[in-house]
């Protein structure tokens, strides 16, 4: 499980930086509001029965373990950090879910293409149409060109959903005017 908190750390930290392969690719993210322990229980649940219709596997932390982690890395503090894995051994990864110590509470769930895109997009679909539905408070976070999410301190709440702080374009692969960033305030 620590490989699951490392590579998640790795991915909040690192994310607009490494390339990824097609099926890591991240197609979607979401954030959700979970703001308490029977909420994040209950969503898991909710992951781990759409994950098992499509064959796939839920890895999730211990509230132990991530107590843990947070005392040893104070910048790592999670109330939530997951995995839907493919195959017995872990073999795909087709969603991240994690908040962070800037964002406790506001879980993100990312979502890779996978190797199986049918599948994946099926997991996808039906995933988060509960999630909405149970969370209508649920916001959309922007999937750059190249598969990254930008950092919560680099991110523009709008009534639909995340947009990049224009401020960080020249960080990511993006144009000014695309919908994926907020439109600079007029001083």
């Amino acid at each position: 499980m620590w490989r699951l908190v490392l590579f998640g750390v790795l991915i909040s930290l690192a994310g607009c930086i490494a390339p990824q392969s097609e099926s890591n690719r991240t197609v979607a993210a979401f954030e959700v509001p979970l703001l308490s322990p029977a909420d994040r229980t209950e969503f898991l649940t909710i992951v781990r029965q759409e994950a098992a219709t499509e064959g796939l596997h839920l890895g999730a932390q211990s509230d132990d373990r991530l107590k843990e982690t947070s005392e040893a890395i104070p910048e790592a503090k999670m109330t939530l950090h997951a995995a839907v894995w493919r195959g017995t051994d872990d073999d795909h990864a087709e969603a991240f879910i994690m908040d962070g110590y800037d964002h406790l509470g506001l879980v993100w769930v990312m979502f890779a293409q996978g190797e199986d895109v049918a599948s994946a997009t099926r997991f996808r679909d039906r995933l988060m149409d509960r999630v909405i539905l149970r969370w209508p408070e649920t916001l959309t976070l922007p999937v750059m060109p190249t598969g990254s999410i930008p950092l919560y301190s680099q991110l523009i709440k709008t009534p639909s959903g995340y947009k990049l702080d224009p401020t960080y374009i020249s960080s990511y692969d993006v144009d000014a005017s695309s919908p994926l960033v907020a439109p600079r305030k007029a001083d």
